[in-house]
């Protein structure tokens, strides 16, 4: 039979692309992994890898066994877990996938004081604004923002993800402010990924507007800076652009309408009978932390009235990257 450390290595060239960086992981050389893999491959008589000078990448078979491998490597997991979180502290490795905006501005202000919780654990985090295959990936868990579709994920809502339109005084001043949707066609509109289509709530229910513009990124910073540098119109969550919105240096336009009502800030982990003690705990401690209304919430709830109507002032909130609430 197979040993499961040899399952392991496979999983883990698999899953790097890497002898490198898989021996790295468990502490053996590139010469070790890659002979264990060998041994692997002779005793199952297929080829698991097809090898060049430059990349490693799965067969047809290798794939097929790389399905099943994890699955078991999880069984595994899960059977560990279930004896030791009975016996010991949560401790290990977690890794996290999230957002790397979103991270920074909301997660590592915090992670001091779950670190100082659970000393055992070691957080190792992989930001991107991408969504990652956490399974095939070796994830623990992966923070994502947006609307979740029936999955086979383990999925926990965090927050409310309320998006707004924005733009910088200077764009305003230059473009012109838009008075209806049907404006936005005139305007340079910034996109983030594949954001060609903007879904926006307003009094006339839920519209899709298609939008176009002169600058894509793939990533949500870089899209937050282009619209502080006055370069066109953007739709932002809230949770990234409230303390500009505050500060005057971005301006909500079109306040009566906003992104879609079913976007969310979610936590998802893979599926199984029992959660890892150091996955619990981690959820335990985001769920605490964001189970009540953020910071970001109100910045677009109006605290006076003008006319009888009501005026689009924002009530002061704690700055983004000191120890706030959100």
């Amino acid at each position: 039979m197979t040993a499961i450390s040899d399952l392991d290595i496979f999983a883990r060239v698999a899953r790097t692309g890497n002898m490198s960086a898989a021996g790295r992981e468990i502490g053996l050389s590139p010469a070790v992994v890659s002979k264990r893999v060998s041994i692997l491959e002779e005793r199952l008589g297929a080829r698991l890898f097809q090898r060049t000078t430059r990349q490693l990448t799965l067969t047809e078979t290798g794939e097929g066994y790389y399905k099943r491998v994890t699955g078991i490597l999880g069984l595994v997991a899960e059977a560990d877990d279930f004896v030791s979180r009975r016996n010991t502290k949560p401790r290990g490795i977690l890794k996290v996938t999230a957002p790397t905006t979103f991270s920074r501005y909301h997660l590592v202000p915090h992670l001091p004081q779950f670190l100082a919780n659970y000393p055992d654990i070691r957080l190792d985090f992989y930001l991107t604004d991408n969504y990652v295959d956490i399974i095939r990936e070796g994830f623990d868990l992966a923070i994502r923002i947006g609307e979740i579709e029936e999955n086979s994920l383990v999925t926990r809502r965090l927050a409310a993800d309320k998006r707004v339109m924005v733009a910088s005084p200077d764009y305003l001043e230059r473009s012109g402010t838009p008075k209806t949707l049907k404006d936005l066609e005139d305007h340079n509109c910034l996109s983030a990924g594949a954001q060609d289509l903007w879904l926006i709530e307003g009094p006339a229910g839920q519209q899709d507007i298609r939008v176009k513009g002169n600058l894509r990124s793939n990533s949500a910073d870089f899209t937050r800076q282009a619209l502080l540098a006055g370069m066109g119109i953007g739709l932002r969550s809230l949770w990234e652009v409230s303390e500009e919105i505050d500060s005057g240096k971005l301006r909500i336009v079109l306040p009566h309408y906003h992104g879609s009502s079913k976007t969310a800030i979610y936590a998802l982990q893979p599926s199984g009978d029992y959660m890892p003690a150091k996955v619990d705990a981690f959820m335990e401690f985001l769920s605490s932390h964001f189970g009540r209304e953020q910071f970001w919430e109100s910045a677009a709830k109006p605290v006076s009235k003008t006319n009888g109507k009501s005026a689009p002032q924002f009530a002061k909130q704690p700055v983004r990257n000191g120890n706030h609430a959100g």
